[in-house]
């Protein structure tokens, strides 16, 4: 998953927040007002150039996170980034905060940083969370367990046969895995040398999508432990895009030209593949194929939308019927964990004022009802 700035945001991994974990105020109680402009500027300016700025100060300024993930005791670790309003260069900062299941920080943390640089990410494990590494290998990455204290992980160039509990930590370019229960970052074996996506489901299924240089049809192939399982071509004539996958229901989105058409669907782990290309009008997807949100619920259901634009969910695991999503502000990012619904909304250039409804959103009732979270003390 891509990282979400405050310029040009992309698609972050959002992952769960247990409602016990955090404070929320009515659906309608987001509002844009936050004092002066004025007066928020100058506080927006020296914290990103302050060398040492203050967690608490970061997030202020930032208004929205850039990222919600979820540790398996529902703690939750939030990341946000203040970056260069008048130019693509110059000092930024970031911030990170841990929020215990039962709504208290336990621990945060902020840096100085470059507007250039990539902000920090994370993923939620076992136990606490892992860094995504910023660069092209593996260093940079480390652990965090749900009390803030941080942790070494092993970094090994030997490929590891995906198993349950293995998460994508960084997909291609280098794909990376991570083994929770041995704090290890290594490559995952197996993986074809054509794959141009990658999905690991908490089975330790990888599922990839291979796109040979010949004439063939691109093919989702399937492994665990480091042994093929099987293979399905992609229906012509389209391309695969993106994949999702979560216990037995992996989608491919099916791309045409500039424009996603359709999915490719199995609810029993490759059993059985389905291509599906009504329920949802396609071509009001307009930001093209690398804006599209493809997710996976818990019960299996699809959720399917694009970055800034409309969402439409399924009515249950046939994917027979979609509805369209009721948002209350309109949203910058999008995911979901289990069955609840996380959306951001932020400006999508960098502004020192927060828009109407800033920050994060959370629906446990298929979108329903909206609820904002609010940030803890």
């Amino acid at each position: 998953m891509a990282w979400l700035r405050k310029r040009g945001r992309r698609t972050v991994g959002l992952l769960a927040a247990a409602s016990a974990a955090v404070a929320l105020t009515a659906c309608g109680s987001g509002g844009s007002d936050d004092g002066d402009s004025g007066d928020r500027e100058a506080k927006y300016k020296r914290v990103i150039e302050d060398p040492h700025p203050r967690p608490a100060d970061v997030i202020e300024a930032a208004g929205a996170p850039t990222g919600v993930v979820r540790a398996d005791d529902g703690s939750l670790l939030l990341t946000y980034e203040a970056g260069n309003v008048e130019d693509d260069e110059g000092p930024a900062a970031t911030a990170w905060r841990i929020v215990g299941p039962g709504g208290r920080t336990v621990a945060e943390h902020a840096e100085h940083a470059d507007a250039e640089a990539a902000p920090a990410a994370f993923k939620g494990v076992r136990g606490g969370f892992v860094r995504v590494p910023p660069g092209e290998g593996a260093e940079g990455a480390y652990a965090l367990d749900v009390r803030g204290k941080r942790h070494k992980v092993i970094i090994t160039e030997t490929p590891l046969r995906t198993r349950p509990g293995d998460i994508l930590l960084a997909e291609l370019e280098p794909t990376l895995i991570y083994r929770p229960a041995a704090r290890t970052v290594g490559p995952p074996a197996g993986v074809p040398d054509d794959a141009i996506r990658l999905a690991v489901d908490e089975r330790g299924t990888a599922w990839s999508l291979d796109q040979p240089l010949t004439e063939d049809p691109n093919r989702v192939v399937w492994q665990r432990d480091g042994r093929t399982l099987g293979s399905t071509a992609v229906p012509k004539p389209y391309a695969g895009g993106i994949l999702a996958a979560r216990g037995g229901t992996v989608a491919l989105s099916l791309t045409r030209g500039e424009g996603v058409r359709g999915l490719l669907v199995t609810t029993d782990g490759g059993g059985h593949w389905q291509t599906i290309l009504g329920g949802i009008p396609w071509r009001d997807l307009k930001r093209g194929p690398e804006s599209l949100v493809l997710e996976v619920l818990a019960d299996g259901r699809l959720l399917v939308g694009e970055e800034g634009g409309r969402y439409w969910l399924a009515a249950d695991r046939t994917h027979s019927a979609f509805h369209e999503l009721k948002t209350p502000v309109k949203f910058t990012s999008f995911t979901v964990d289990g069955t609840t619904l996380y959306g951001i909304a932020d400006a999508t250039t960098a502004t020192y004022d927060l828009v109407k409804g800033e920050g994060l959103w959370i629906s446990h009732d298929g979108g329903r009802e909206w609820r904002h979270y609010e940030q803890p003390g």
